[in-house]
């Protein structure tokens, strides 16, 4: 028997091996998360709205399948956390919104039912944004998530309730998805694995612009493998999601060795349109001169994306304009100020806007694949500025710089979505200020499976570095913060199925 804190340190692709050899019960795994989660969810809000009765029952089922010798799913006997932008069946889905304080689904949506299928058993759902909307996971209905590392401070988003949770240990698997950023900011602050793939890589069926490259879900985790294993369960094409393909999900499964010192590697602050404070420039200036032995070539490059702002803003509206237009036209007030701003920029957009940014998105594209014609892969800082309080929105000022809107400050991550290169937020010790610092490692136009090995020889290569290594907050010394992480509920939650709830269409970031 393990102790509960050691079990839920442990990876999820350990944890999957020790329940397939009958070493741990997915019943045993289970009660250790939920007691991780009462003693230390207090402390940073990443937990919303929970399934424990459920879970209990199912891991009971997964636990006579493992005795039976029957065969057994990637994730057979994991404990999940969904991300709240995920419809789950029989568990209170809000979106961050007070529009769907009381909405409990009757089906799990695509990605949910893929995890289920593959033995996932939900325990929970995870803190969010209002709609998705930003980097900072705040709302009016279950209030703040705090950074793992200090509570006062954010944990990023739109996937910051995932991001905290695994960071805390409290579960092994946790689902995120990406518009701007949603993946990759929250775990690069928070010291965790999170990955952007390619779009149509993880299908996704909640957007109502099934044609966009802009918006995908796909996998968090505490290492580099634990992304892959949950990537693996999800990969596949659905009918539901007009940009995926035919693929082999178990190419994921399992990262291939690389051989870093084969590779050149080009790295670039800023791509030439970003604000970055200048501490996270030392920082990735200092962080590149550490790791640059490694391979064979280590450049810093240049970029000018000029008008990818531009391009993002219209992109991006165009997709809030889409999910909102019903419930702004009832009651603008009924939406948050993040949603707001952006459904009213969509609308006072014009075909010729809509036209331009998707010729520039085009542009960019080509542009930045130039670079891959001299390097393998591509590294950049996640976020420019360390984690800041989350009681701020957010950062209104970089560098000296007031930021246009609540998102630019999301712009290290933006840009690259905007080019539909695979991007992963790889955890690489500590910046400036003493938080967790995450490089942005992007790979070639579809590379999923290269960047994701590159990703794991990094991984390894850090491990024997103390300055390069993943940071593990210290959970012994967790306060709660000031003011209380739950102080902007304007209400308590209600847990009633009600018949006319509606789903909505939501981005991320």
């Amino acid at each position: 028997m393990h102790a509960n804190n050691s079990l839920t340190a442990l990876s999820a692709v350990e944890l999957r091996r020790l329940i397939g050899t009958k070493e741990i019960s997915p019943v045993e795994l289970l009660e250790a998360c939920i007691a991780r989660i009462e003693a230390v969810n207090p402390y940073v809000n990443a937990i919303t709205a929970t399934s424990f009765d459920r879970a209990r029952a199912e891991a009971r089922v997964a636990e006579q399948a493992v005795l039976r010798g029957d065969a057994l799913g990637l994730l057979h006997g994991l404990p999940l956390g969904v991300k709240d932008l995920e419809a789950t069946a029989d568990l209170l889905t809000t979106y961050g919104s007070p529009l769907f304080r009381d909405n409990i689904p009757a089906a799990d949506n695509l990605l949910v039912a893929r995890l289920r299928a593959a033995g996932a058993i939900v325990a929970g759902k995870t803190n969010i944004p209002e709609f998705g909307a930003g980097s900072n996971s705040r709302n009016a209905v279950w209030g703040a998530t705090g950074n793992p590392f200090n509570p006062n401070l954010n944990a990023g988003g739109s996937s910051g309730g995932s991001a905290a949770a695994l960071a805390c240990d409290m579960l092994p698997v946790c689902t995120g998805s990406d518009t701007g950023g949603s993946l990759r900011i929250p775990a690069a602050i928070c010291g965790v694995v999170g990955f952007r793939p390619s779009p149509g890589v993880v299908p996704s069926e909640r957007k109502l612009l099934g044609w966009s490259p802009l918006s995908v879900v796909g996998p968090m985790g505490r290492t580099v493998a634990d992304a892959c294993l949950q990537l693996a369960a999800t990969a596949g094409p659905a009918g539901g999601d007009p940009l995926s393909y035919p693929l082999d999900p178990l190419q994921f499964l399992t990262p291939e060795p690389v051989d870093l010192g084969k590779l050149k590697v080009g790295w670039i602050e800023d791509f030439g349109v970003c604000d970055v404070d200048p501490g996270m420039r030392d920082t990735m200036r200092a962080k590149m001169a550490e790791m640059g032995h490694l391979f064979a070539r280590c450049d810093a490059i240049q970029m000018n994306l000029h008008d990818a702002h531009r391009c993002f803003d219209v992109l991006r509206a165009e997709s809030f304009v889409a999910g909102m237009r019903e419930a702004y036209e009832r009651d603008p007030a009924s939406l948050g100020p993040n949603p707001r701003a952006n459904f009213e920029m969509g609308a006072a957009m014009s075909l010729l806007d809509a036209a331009w940014a998707r010729a520039e998105q085009t542009r960019l594209l080509r542009e930045f694949e130039k670079a891959y014609e001299d390097y393998d892969i591509l590294l950049a800082p996640v976020v420019p500025v360390s984690a800041f309080p989350w009681v701020n929105l957010y950062a209104e000022v970089i560098d000296g710089k007031t930021q246009a809107n609540y998102y630019r400050w999301l712009s290290l991550a933006y840009v690259v979505t905007l080019t539909a290169h695979p991007s992963l937020a790889l955890p690489c010790g500590l910046d400036y200020a003493g938080m967790p610092f995450g490089v942005q490692v992007i790979g070639g136009f579809r590379e999923d499976r290269k960047t994701l090995n590159v990703a794991h020889a990094m991984e390894q290569a850090f491990a024997s570095s103390p300055t390069l290594r993943r940071p593990i907050p210290n959970i012994a010394a967790l306060r709660h913060a000031e003011p209380s992480l739950t102080s902007i509920v304007t209400a308590p939650p209600i847990y009633q199925r009600d018949a006319g709830a509606n789903s909505m269409s939501t981005s991320s970031v």
